[in-house]
């Protein structure tokens, strides 16, 4: 009796001691340098309590089971463990690891270590976009990130970039999928000071989001607050000076008198300059419409947080003039941005970001015939600016100077438009703990946008010219687009056995599109001025009688189910598998469901026993992924007929005017599949200095949607507001490498180096095109010329076409001895281009135009470097492409207009030049679409580099400033290429046809200096 006493005192005692709750406090440090860990999250293992240490690492948790364990997490660092058996004080010790290999990385409805990721993922850091200083955000991915191509559509303030990801493979849309903080957004309307991480999924990783994802993802993730943290508040401001970076070698007066002179002579007309004399360099137009502009930027951050909440309040506002027309072309934007994050309770967590974006642009005609620079290029050196009585020049309207070159300064000067824009978006998110190892996740995000837009057309008189406007007009626009997303997903995960992790989300999202716009013409305004220039004071009705007033609306949904299952064993074999299940209002009832199965896995060869991690390799990582994504990028109600069409009706024999079916339906029309494969490794070298990352691609994709297919007349395709069908009738294939290295090093206690290099080579090829002709068209060249730009089986998508030339006809005995050229529409004489009879039917014609090259580049490259020495820091940023051609389409052929000075290199006799054709005013073959018109435009740039000083900090906080760093630098320092246009990056993101240059407008260099102060 005495022992069973002693016994179930003995357990009593046990239980109670093991029930006991103890107090367990004290700091977290860095094991090598000894600081304070601040945010590092402590984990009472086997309940649902976590608490994070503070600003100083402090911790404390007063009640904390005896017998438990204490697991402390960071990232950049080991898990640390601390079995609790007595209340105590300690210090704790955590050791770092890589910092690349602990990032978190987000992977779309979740997230997960860098090491852990089985797919092609990279990230930008928000300290990589303040190197970079960019404009806009998507500048940030230029040369930054292999396989992401970034071009500008144009280098005037506010103008878009086009963003393709591992090639062109449709002949619609290229544009990636942008995710703001969890909901469907927009690149172009965010501070890149607000950016706390850009994350690309190239591959089948982002089939999670089924039939949008095929074009690549791009996750933006903005700053938010730190729990424990003070408040910290942050001012950033530059100021820059910007100019052009390329101006065209053009003939200057005296040079362009002398050759027109000869080119009159050659077609037997009397000479326009009998004398020559005095005519000196004239006027470089150039120098006219170009000017330097001034560039703005101030923002502001205030950020910290609790040990339950979190805040993060930002406020921006950027200016940008253009170095063509100043305040006629400029750019505006403003930003206010607000975060949230609130510890409801211990299950329940709330966050909201919401973001305010004004947008004022103005701008001019930047492309093509009619442009500034169009005019700039064509307009002779010959002729003044301004008349003597101070009124504009008129550039004659003679056949030589043709109806379409006026005086650019004029052109400026009568340029009125107005684009304002106000745009709110957002997101609510809250996160449930329902019970351990299994969360519910339910988040709705919106995007709503106001936008207003006038023109006023002034009445002018440019001396007989197409662009004369003989009555005046105002055209306003108002939209209204608006978008919500709404997701709802449960995440269980859980270890099994320490060796077996598991976590399956499973969840759907409901997507909403929605709006309207109204467009209205008035005409007659008064006084004939901006300030008058309204809807509300002018007349309604033109003499034309067309109609004066539009309107449109659209409601689209798409409904999305997902899955994906991710297993590893002992951390070292990785696998996922991911489904997404779309339903879409785009396409109709038969095709409107589709489902897209995607694969994963991975092998960490560096976690196995045989692997020597003191050796070269730290860390090596194997993966492969196989998936298929969808593409739904078309317009609105394709599948079914609308009244959008003009149609003429008799009803008792009187001619009545109304409408008819518009764009022709097609019920059959479905989604785009992309097949994507991705085989790649990642490792980790000498140390883990070196980072070096390997991936082959190849991307197919089937069942193009393409739109414009030839029909025949009868069903009224060519009428107003008509248009043909879309259809399912075409396939590309993009395949290629990656590979990107970078090195770190700390070469002394003040010494930090870095280098960074990535290229991608890409072949792209089109494998069918299911129509009428086998080919589809785009682009234009001259003036009646066949279409320049192809998508063809056989060829990459956009290719040239057009004939292959072979030198220069130096007599008449060569031009007998050659196939005719007379099917080109003109006389061949000496001096003229001979073309290849490729075909060798003996006439030289349409059947001979051949592949001239297209607009892909073979390879892109990036180079980056960085330094710290002491309170200096330094960087330069570089990117390449190489084997991409462009089309020179910015001359005009007509006789009187000015030229580029390589036309001094002509042909002028037998021997002279088998290069560059005579001068003449005669009809000649000489400006069809030739490879003579066909460049190659590949170059180097360097696109950054910034020199900064930080202030001593003992010296900063004597004014209670944590840092004050001041820089200086230039984007966009220098271009080497060998191409003679303005911008050889430039494109109008058209997948055929976007390669022939207009005359784009060039990217600014900028000089600027800023300023980064943080309290």
């Amino acid at each position: 009796m005495k022992s069973k006493l002693l016994l179930i005192t003995f357990i009593l005692i046990s239980s109670l001691g093991y029930s006991q709750m103890l107090e367990i406090s004290g700091k977290v440090i860095d094991a090598k340098s000894n600081t304070p860990i601040p945010g590092v999250n402590i984990e009472i293992q086997g309940s649902s309590q976590f608490l994070t240490s503070d600003i100083d690492g402090n911790f404390n948790s007063p009640k904390v089971p005896a017998g438990s364990k204490l697991i402390f997490s960071s990232i950049g660092y080991k898990k640390y463990e601390l079995k609790v058996t007595k209340s105590q004080k300690v210090t704790i010790q955590m050791e770092a690891v890589s910092e690349s290999l602990e990032e978190i990385v987000v992977i779309g409805y979740g997230s997960k270590k860098k090491r852990d990721v089985t797919g092609s993922v990279t990230v930008v850091s928000s300290k990589t976009i303040d190197e970079l200083k960019p404009i806009k955000i998507e500048q940030a991915l230029q040369g930054t990130v292999a396989g992401v191509a970034v071009s500008a559509q144009s280098g005037s303030p506010g103008a878009g970039l086009d963003i393709r990801i591992r090639g062109i493979s449709t002949n619609l849309n290229n544009a990636p999928l942008v995710i703001v903080d969890g909901y469907q957004g927009d690149l172009g309307i965010i501070n890149p000071n607000d950016v706390e991480s850009i994350t690309v999924l190239k591959d089948a990783q982002a089939a999670i989001y089924g039939t949008i994802g095929a074009n690549g993802v791009i996750l933006i993730t903005t700053k938010s607050g730190k729990k424990n943290a003070k408040t910290k508040v942050t001012y950033n401001s530059y100021i820059g000076s910007q100019e052009t970076t390329k101006k065209i070698n053009l003939l200057n007066a005296t040079d362009y008198a002398l050759l027109l002179n000869e080119s009159y002579g050659n077609g037997g007309q009397p000479l326009p300059y009998p004398i020559v004399s005095g005519l000196g360099k004239g006027t470089d137009w150039q120098n006219e419409v170009f000017n330097k502009a001034p560039i703005i930027s101030n923002d502001f951050s205030i950020s910290g947080g609790s040990d339950k909440i979190t805040y993060a309040f930002s406020g921006s506002d950027m200016y940008q003039q253009g170095i063509i027309g100043a305040g006629k072309s400029d750019y505006k934007r403003n930003t206010a941005r607000l975060s949230l994050g609130a510890d409801l309770s211990d299950k329940f967590k709330l966050s909201a970001n919401v973001i305010y974006t004004y947008i004022d642009r103005d701008a001019l005609n930047e492309r093509g015939l009619g442009s500034v620079l169009f005019n700039a290029i064509n307009t002779p050196s010959t002729l003044t600016p301004y008349t003597t009585n101070g009124d504009y020049t008129l550039v004659p309207s003679t056949t030589g100077f043709g109806i379409e070159i006026i005086n650019p300064l004029a052109q400026i000067e009568n340029t009125y438009n107005d684009y304002k824009l106000k745009k709110l978006n957002g997101g609510v998110t809250l996160d449930y703990d329902v019970v351990k190892h299994f969360k519910v996740t339910a988040r709705a995000g919106f995007n709503t946008g106001n936008s207003k837009g006038k023109t006023f057309n002034k009445q002018v008189n440019y001396g007989g010219k197409v662009f004369d406007i003989t009555r005046s007009s105002v055209n306003q626009n108002a939209i209204n687009d608006n978008d919500y997303t709404f997701d709802a997903f449960g995440v269980y995960e859980n270890t099994f056995k320490d060796n077996h992790k598991l976590k399956l989300t499973i969840g759907q999202t409901v997507f909403k599109e929605f709006g309207s716009g109204l467009f209205a013409t008035g005409f007659d305004v008064p006084n004939n001025s901006w300030e008058n220039a309204d809807i509300s004071l002018a007349t309604v009705t033109s003499t034309a009688g067309v109609r004066d007033v539009g309107s449109y609306g659209y409601d689209e949904r798409r409904l999305t189910h997902f899955g994906r299952f991710e297993y590893d064993f002992k951390g070292k074999y990785l696998f996922s598998a991911m489904v997404a299940r779309n339903v879409s209002t785009k396409f109709g009832p038969d095709n409107r469901v589709a489902v897209f199965p995607s694969f994963t896995g991975g092998w960490i060869v560096s976690d196995e026993n045989f692997f020597n991690k003191d050796s070269f390799f730290n860390f090596l990582k194997i993966r492969a992924s196989w998936g298929l994504l969808g593409n739904d990028k078309i317009g609105n109600n394709r599948y079914v007929g609308n009244l959008g069409g003009e149609g003429a009706y008799v009803f008792d024999n009187t001619l009545l005017n109304g409408v008819s079916v518009g764009v022709i339906p097609n019920p059959k029309i479905k989604w785009e599949a992309d097949e994507k494969l991705d085989l790649g490794f990642d490792a980790k070298l000498l140390n883990n200095k070196i980072d070096v990352t390997f991936d082959y691609f190849k991307d197919t994709r089937n069942d193009l949607l393409i739109g414009n297919i030839p029909v025949s007349g009868i069903t009224g395709v060519y009428a107003p507001g008509s248009g043909a069908p879309t259809i399912n009738a075409g396939s590309v294939v993009n395949e290629g490498f990656e590979f990107a290295i970078n090195y770190k090093d700390k070469l002394s206690d003040d010494f930090k180096f870095g280098i960074g290099y990535n290229v991608t080579t890409l072949k792209n090829r089109v494998t069918k095109v299911d129509n009428s002709t086998g080919f589809i068209e785009g682009g234009s060249f001259g003036v009646s010329q066949p279409a320049p730009s192809r998508m063809e089986v056989g060829h990459a998508i956009g290719y040239f076409i057009g004939y292959q030339t072979d030198g220069i006809f130096q007599n008449q005995a060569e031009i007998d001895a050659h196939p005719s050229q007379a099917a080109l529409g003109a006389g061949t004489s000496p001096g003229d281009i001979r073309y290849k009879d490729l075909n060798g039917d003996g006439v030289v014609d349409l059947k001979d135009r051949t592949d001239l090259g297209n607009p892909i580049a073979d390879f892109t490259m990036g180079l980056n470097l960085n330094f710290n020495y002491k309170n200096f820091d330094f960087v330069a940023y570089s990117y390449a492409s190489i084997g991409n051609e462009m089309v020179r389409n910015y001359e005009r052929t007509l006789a009187n207009v000015n030229r580029s000075n390589y036309v001094l290199g002509r042909w002028t006799g037998e021997g002279s030049s088998n290069t560059v054709p005579r001068v003449t005013t005669a009809a000649t073959n000489n400006n069809v679409l030739s490879d003579y018109f066909v460049e190659d435009a590949s170059f180097l740039r360097i696109q950054n580099i910034q020199l900064g000083y930080t202030l001593n900090k003992t010296l900063s906080e004597k004014f209670k400033i944590s840092k004050l760093r001041l820089y200086a630098g230039v984007n966009n320092l220098y271009t080497f290429t060998k191409y003679r246009g303005f911008d050889p990056a430039a494109t109008d993101g058209s997948p055929i046809g976007g390669g022939i240059d207009y005359g784009f407008y060039p990217t600014p260099k900028t000089y600027m200096m800023g300023i980064n102060v943080n309290f």
